[in-house]
């Protein structure tokens, strides 16, 4: 194992708590763990830098619905509580977690925010405001949605332009008057496309990423999909292909086909290509909007983890969420983290048990 002297100072920290496990993250992916640490009895508790459980969902936009219908929406042992194929709302989703966590009297603690997470030679030891926790075993479950991704062009614009991230956006009485450019193509720049061209001009900057008809066959979608980004892993033929194309060409659109992006007024323009006298530019096209919305996705925010576990890019190095680099250290909720559903409510499960397996019975399933 390693030292590291960094993770070793915590200031005027005085209290120190020793678990076998700590779950950092109390979202779907560290519930989903706590189920199964639980269910095997173990010592462990889930760490949230949240008042409430579930409110990062409630602070998100306000018509924002999930694409995944209550069928394939909900965490083990516990369906989602509303018709199958009803698409839940943000709201919704932050109660069913909330109400989950009560279910399975899970140790959730809420306004706990990790400082730092180093090693001391013996053991993981976290920093958590005037407190220090230490572990055998951690389970970072922070989600794949962590730091808002704003491309450089935004530092060149004009200050006369209001720009915001998508995971700011709530409605459009928010915004300014006047044309709004949205940057990002993707699922929810397409449906704040939509919802904002209801009130004023709007340009939706981004490659056309594809479209998802939202029934087939008087069925829905999910229910031809589903069986296969379930199975479909890193380690298939199929789960590379279907993740390297989503990689290069992003997610198709799930139930907005262009025609309804075009009715809706709506008008495309190529992907923002930089910035010319304080104004975004898509293509050859210098834009004159009041507002920019930057749907333009998350990146890894790993910065108080210090420990010498990420790759170049700031992501985890892995297998299966079980740390390469570093033992008892394990991730969940990550972006294709085994399957093609790894970081969907509906799909974290199976992580979430194949990881909690490692910390309470690992040569069971080391190999699996």
């Amino acid at each position: 194992m390693f030292m590291n002297p960094t993770a070793m100072s915590f200031g005027s920290a005085t209290r120190v708590e020793r678990f076998e496990t700590v779950v950092i993250g109390a979202g779907q992916a560290g519930l989903a763990v706590g189920y199964h640490l639980a269910a095997a009895d173990a010592d462990f508790v889930i760490l949230s830098n949240e008042s409430r459980i579930g409110e990062n969902w409630r602070r998100r936009w306000d018509s924002l619905r999930l694409f995944t219908p209550a069928a394939y929406s909900g965490l083990p042992g516990m369906p989602f509580p509303a018709p199958a194929r009803h698409l839940p709302d943000k709201d919704d989703v932050g109660d069913y977690l909330e109400r989950y966590a009560d279910r399975f009297d899970l140790p959730v603690r809420l306004n706990a925010r990790v400082d730092s997470l180093g090693w001391d030679g013996e053991r993981y030891v976290l920093s958590v405001g005037e407190k220090i926790l230490e572990a055998d075993n951690v389970v970072v479950a922070t989600g794949a949605f962590q730091q808002p991704r704003i491309p450089a062009p935004a530092a060149r614009l004009s200050s006369s332009i209001h720009q915001l991230h998508s995971s700011e956006y709530q409605n459009p009485l928010q915004l300014p008057d006047g044309p709004v450019l949205v940057v990002g193509a993707g699922n929810s720049g397409a449906q704040i496309a939509l919802e904002l061209a209801r009130f004023r001009k709007v340009w939706l900057a981004g490659r056309d990423t594809g479209h998802l008809p939202r029934r087939i066959l008087r069925r829905d979608l999910f229910d031809w999909i589903w069986p296969v980004i379930a199975r479909a892993n890193s380690e298939t033929f199929l789960g590379r292909r279907m993740r390297e194309r989503t990689r290069a060409s992003g997610d198709a659109l799930i139930g907005i086909p262009e025609r309804e992006l075009t009715k809706a007024g709506v008008q495309r323009v190529p992907r923002l290509s930089g910035e010319r006298g304080g104004l975004p530019v898509c293509g050859d096209t210098v834009l004159e909007p009041r507002v920019v919305v930057w749907c333009t996705g998350f990146g890894p925010d790993y910065s108080w983890l210090n420990l010498p576990v990420l790759d170049d890019e700031g992501y985890p190095r892995h297998r299966r969420g079980v740390s390469t680099d570093a033992p008892g250290l394990y991730f969940v909720g990550l972006r294709f983290q085994h399957r093609l559903s790894s970081s969907l409510i509906g799909g974290v499960g199976d992580d979430a048990a194949f990881v909690a397996g490692q910390i309470t019975h690992p040569r069971a399933l080391v190999n699996a």
